[in-house]
């Protein structure tokens, strides 16, 4: 029989998860679940780049599958985070905020596993772009067994004392399995609160690319001058 094959309107997927497998299998059932449902969908995995915990295993049942696998991890821990052979493409960076700038740049939407302050720090990252109009891709909690039941409590507390406005509660959406909240993602419209925020974001960055460049171009002229001198 013929493998059917589910389109997505997504080309890769960045999964924030642990560099722990936890106490309980099924967060390990969940990894690899993850990593067979963004196959069967097609979708490339980016990650956090470790072979161990809960970050191999999705990595291993994505290339296992064969589907491409992008890796982005700080240099300073790849003597702690990879251990033994690591899959796809491994891409060391400076430091943790390129990391999350990169994994952000090269993904469609987001979804965090369980994890520890790590994966937190990352998801919240995240949400906080979106609230602020700097991206408007989906962000997904796979909520195995209640994992993040109180950090979505939390989150609808800030909500009722006026800290998060109710609209943008709807940045994250969650499932207890992967099937179910892949599927919510591809069916996810984004909250445009932040449309101006976005705009001056652009605006901020194409300034700081234009000054970078000028700042080349002001470097090579004065490196001439000097040598003809």
């Amino acid at each position: 029989m013929e493998e059917k094959v589910v389109y997505s309107r997504f080309k890769s997927v960045c999964v924030f998860c642990g560099s722990s497998t936890g106490k309980r299998n099924c967060y390990r059932d969940a990894a690899v679940e993850l990593g067979q449902e963004l196959v069967a969908r097609r979708l490339d995995l980016v990650y956090g780049g470790g072979s161990i915990g809960l970050m191999g295993l999705v990595s291993q049942a994505v290339h296992r599958g064969g589907g491409h696998v992008l890796g982005i991890i700080p240099r300073t821990l790849m003597c702690k985070e990879i251990t033994g052979e690591t899959v796809g493409e491994v891409r060391p960076v400076a430091d943790m905020h390129q990391r999350k700038a990169e994994m952000a740049r090269h993904s469609d939407c987001f979804i965090a596993l369980p994890g520890g302050y790590g994966t937190l720090e990352e998801l919240l990252e995240v949400i906080t772009w979106a609230q602020l109009g700097i991206h408007d891709k989906p962000v997904g909690l796979l909520n195995v067994d209640g994992y993040y039941n109180y950090l979505l409590t939390f989150i609808d507390k800030a909500v009722d004392d006026g800290f998060i406005k109710p609209s943008q509660r709807h940045i994250i959406v969650s499932a207890p399995n992967a099937k179910e909240l892949v599927q919510k993602l591809e069916e996810y419209v984004p909250v445009h609160d932040g449309v101006i925020a976005k705009a001056r974001w652009e605006v901020e960055q194409q300034q700081h690319q234009q000054q970078q460049q000028q700042q080349v171009g002001f470097n090579a002229t004065t490196l001439q001058t000097e040598v003809a001198l």
